[in-house]
């Protein structure tokens, strides 16, 4: 089960940090993600990271902004996000990829991670 926290209402420019907990002893076993679904438009990458935590990608829109991380020893990972913009507005969901491999752009597509969180609102306001 992945349980995400941290989400809220920020003006433009603010940070959040939003974390995922994970209820399993394995995590380290798990390459881990964030997408988001803004309302009407398709779920999208963000960001991942690799099961060791040595590798992370990132989206283009979000470069330079947002800092994927995870902590094996608390079965937790976080999506720090800086200089937010209204466009970022989304419900942002992690998601965890058994035994995942990292590949050349393969862990930015949803279908390869198999256990997914309800998703927390982040809202950006103008």
């Amino acid at each position: 089960q992945l349980v995400e926290s941290g989400g809220g209402l920020v003006q433009a420019g603010g940070s959040l940090k939003l974390s995922c907990a994970a209820s399993t002893r394995t995590f380290s076993i798990y390459l881990m993600g964030w997408f988001r679904q803004a309302p009407g438009k398709e779920r999208e990458f963000v960001a991942a990271i690799s099961r060791g935590g040595s590798n992370t990608d990132y989206a283009d829109s979000v470069k330079g902004r947002f800092t994927i991380s995870r902590d094996n020893a608390k079965s937790t990972v976080y999506l720090q996000m800086n200089s937010l913009q209204p466009d970022d507005t989304a419900v942002y969901y992690c998601a965890a990829d058994r035994w995942g491999e990292w590949s050349n752009g393969g862990q930015k597509r949803a279908n390869v991670y198999d256990r997914w969180g309800q998703g927390t609102q982040v809202t950006v306001s103008s």
